[in-house]
């Protein structure tokens, strides 16, 4: 346990070393056109030194901002939640395009008999069978389900199972809140993550690399390095970028640990600041009840 401990601190001291480095060397690991960044930046990616950099630095904001000034956090709870509303409001966009091109394919395919769809000048820029439309709906599912799963915690959208939690008094919600965001939130993301990365590259590139290898050993494959992108789908004519399925996961385990941040930093907020503090800053959408529910208020009040 003890050389657990001092690992972990020896680790924590590294870390703005690690940062530094890392900052001041830019080309060893995003110059891509050399196959040795792109062993550097796929490790790093995924290494005990990243964790390590990530960690410090939650813990220096987390510190800096209880110790010394609130505010600093409650920037970053802006930032962060409005950085998921962003990304969500954005990528929400995607259900309507989903809507219009099933319709679009329903009636193309069965009142007119086309068997493909050509874009672009003259038809000739981008020409693709139907069931690629067809199976390209699954990715444009994918980008609601990943990119907005942030967007709709900040809204409260997610459906709550709830034994304990509305039974007890409001700062003893928010401990419970920031017991779940460190001991749930952020292990699992960070557990997937791990997995997704290396998943992802896999479908990149070749040779494959995995989690167990080393540093030394990557830069040795480096060169065999080659591009190698998943261009093979289940269907001869069907959805052929199917390595966008395994950035959208890298993608979601990147929003949802930015919302468990969030999460923590709002809660001892509101915990410390009390019940005047609820909901302080959030920016979540008016739908039409909302907007009824509001103007009835306003006009109730003026009378």
């Amino acid at each position: 346990m003890l050389d657990f401990i001092l690992w972990v601190l020896q680790n924590i001291a590294l870390a703005p070393y690690n940062l530094v480095m890392a900052l001041i060397n830019p080309g060893a690991w995003l110059n891509w056109s050399n196959p040795e960044a792109v062993m550097r930046f796929i490790y790093y990616g995924a290494s005990v030194e990243f964790f390590f950099v990530i960690l410090t630095t939650f813990i220096v904001i987390t510190a800096v901002g209880m110790i010394w000034n609130r505010e600093i956090l409650w920037w970053g709870v802006r930032v962060l939640e409005g950085f998921a509303n962003g990304i969500g409001r954005l990528a929400a966009w995607a259900g309507l395009l989903m809507v219009l091109q099933q319709v679009m394919i329903i009636f193309l395919q069965r009142i007119f008999r086309v068997s493909e769809i050509r874009l672009g000048p003259l038809g000739t820029a981008f020409t693709q069978d139907l069931s690629w439309w067809a199976e390209a709906l699954k990715f444009e599912n994918a980008l609601v389900v990943c990119l907005c799963v942030s967007y709709t915690f900040v809204q409260g959208g997610h459906v709550h199972v709830d034994l304990v939690y509305s039974a007890v008094r409001f700062r003893t919600k928010r401990i419970i809140d920031m017991v779940g965001s460190l001991i749930f939130m952020m292990p699992a993301i960070v557990i997937t993550y791990l997995y997704a990365w290396f998943f992802m590259w896999r479908h990149l590139m070749t040779p494959a690399v995995t989690s167990t290898s080393d540093l030394d050993r990557m830069l040795m494959q480096a060169r065999i390095f080659r591009w190698s992108v998943e261009t093979i789908g289940p269907s001869p004519n069907g959805f052929n970028a199917y390595f966008l399925f395994k950035v959208l996961i890298v993608a979601f385990c990147v929003v949802v640990f930015l919302q468990a941040i969030a999460v923590f930093w709002r809660s001892y907020l509101e915990w410390y600041e009390g019940e005047e503090s609820e909901g302080k800053y959030l920016d979540r959408d008016k739908t039409g009840d909302d907007a009824e529910d509001l103007e009835h208020a306003i006009h109730t009040g003026s009378s």
